[in-house]
């Protein structure tokens, strides 16, 4: 996900303007995106990667990052945290609108490999207060936003994770990499 220095993932109003992207951390993410096979959103979040990562791949000019990625979005599962989305019905998504902790505690016992997290920050500060998170991809951006959506809410209980590893990009912006010790 990415963060402002300040802690925001977006500005009051949801701006994601502020985000640095270059080829190089796209190479990086792929390698993370491609030991996922379960994608969770949020609403907003799906909705705007279902708008264009369907046909991503397809686009005359689309490039490398793309194809990888529209490719890899329409093998994964999907899995939509929503009230509002109730019966919606496309290939490799399923929403779920009840009990959405409960299920979310089912796919990480189940077969297969990771399930990774995009965006989607009112989901995210659930999964963490339930300490369904096991690890932390935070690409910290150089920029101070002074307000906005926070990355972490407000936990119920201390959680401690421990830095994997720390990539740094021609940007400025960093990528720390933690997870959750004895996982």
């Amino acid at each position: 996900m990415h963060v402002s220095l300040d802690g925001f993932v977006a500005g009051p109003k949801g701006e994601m303007d502020w985000i640095s992207v270059e080829d190089a951390m796209f190479a990086y993410a792929t390698k993370r995106i491609e030991e996922s096979d379960v994608a969770l959103y949020g609403r907003v979040t799906y909705e705007m990667m279902d708008a264009y990562w369907p046909t991503a791949a397809d686009q005359p000019n689309a490039g490398r990052h793309d194809v990888q990625h529209g490719n890899w979005y329409n093998q994964v599962e999907k899995i939509v945290i929503s009230k509002s989305l109730k019966g919606l019905s496309k290939p490799k998504t399923k929403v779920i609108s009840e009990n959405f902790i409960t299920e979310v505690e089912k796919l990480k016992t189940g077969n297969g490999k990771d399930i990774i997290v995009f965006g989607s920050p009112s989901t995210y500060h659930q999964l963490i207060e339930f300490g369904l998170v096991d690890e932390l991809w935070m690409f910290v951006n150089p920029v101070l936003l002074g307000e906005g959506i926070p990355m972490f809410g407000k936990g119920k209980s201390r959680q401690k994770f421990g830095l994997i590893e720390a990539t740094t990009f021609a940007s400025g912006v960093v990528c720390l990499h933690y997870n959750k010790p004895n996982i």
